[in-house]
């Protein structure tokens, strides 16, 4: 289940219920990891099971089980955007907000890594937080083509991101000026992919975080133990970091004008 806004008091209200229902377990992409960390705590003393995605350092989770390795993320996007741009420009990074520990740690390990292998291309501005609003994003792009001549990529973590820069790309005809790369619902994002305003998605199946979430989830149910070595079909084997408590795999998928079709 979801809110119906990205707002952290619509999370907190929804693990409230499912505390009074007194589920087993309760797995979620936190929206603001220090808002709702009241809440995940006492869902643990309650009994419950508390897994995360996307909010490594979770004090009150279990465990935090993330489906890429960051570092090798981040360059990834960073290798995209500097093919595209031959190596030099501006971009602007999107974040869900600046509370989403996941999301600004890939913003810092992308910007670290291009100031060591780019150091031509620069951040035309501090990163936006605005990745999970579709007109936030969209309004903030066209903002930035017209303020900043040598903006050259966008690149958002957060689906919402993509889908208002490529917009934006779109109503100014820009898709051979500035690029839009991010993570993304396939469906969500297929017209724009197609029409080459939204240049690619580089992200990971939303599906495989929720395969790993379950059965993180029953094996601990079952009074059974996270150990190093786990490994998870079409997963491979993870690292796990057991004083962290964060399980990580590295499963990246590129969405493109190739296989967008196959992808809803």
């Amino acid at each position: 289940m979801g809110p119906s806004s990205t707002d952290a008091p619509q999370q907190v209200k929804i693990i409230e219920d499912l505390i009074a229902r007194k589920v087993n377990a309760i797995t979620i992409v936190p929206n603001d990891a220090n808002v709702l960390e009241p809440v995940f705590k006492k869902a643990r003393d309650a009994g419950i099971v508390v897994l995360t995605n996307e909010s490594p350092g979770q004090p009150s989770a279990n465990w935090d089980i993330e489906i890429i390795d960051n570092e090798k993320f981040a360059a990834e996007y960073v290798e995209h955007m500097a093919k595209r741009m031959g190596g030099k420009g501006g971009y602007v990074i999107y974040v869900g907000s600046l509370t989403v520990p996941q999301h600004n740690l890939w913003a810092d390990l992308l910007v670290k890594y291009q100031k060591e292998h780019y150091p031509d291309m620069h951040e035309v501005t501090r990163r936006m937080p605005v990745a999970e609003s579709v007109d936030d994003s969209r309004r903030t792009t066209l903002d930035l083509m017209k303020t900043y001549p040598d903006l050259k990529a966008v690149v958002s973590f957060g689906s919402n991101g993509p889908i208002g820069a490529g917009r934006a790309v779109k109503e100014k005809r820009a898709k051979n000026k500035v690029a839009v790369y991010g993570m993304m619902i396939p469906s969500q994002a297929a017209s724009l992919i197609k029409s080459g305003d939204i240049t690619e998605g580089i992200t990971y199946d939303p599906a495989s975080a929720g395969y790993a979430l379950a059965a993180v989830a029953s094996t601990l149910l079952k009074g059974e133990e996270i150990k190093p070595g786990l490994e998870m079909e079409n997963l491979g084997k993870a690292d796990v970091d057991m004083d962290k408590r964060i399980i990580r795999f590295h499963k990246v998928l590129l969405v493109n004008k190739d296989n967008i079709d196959s992808l809803y």
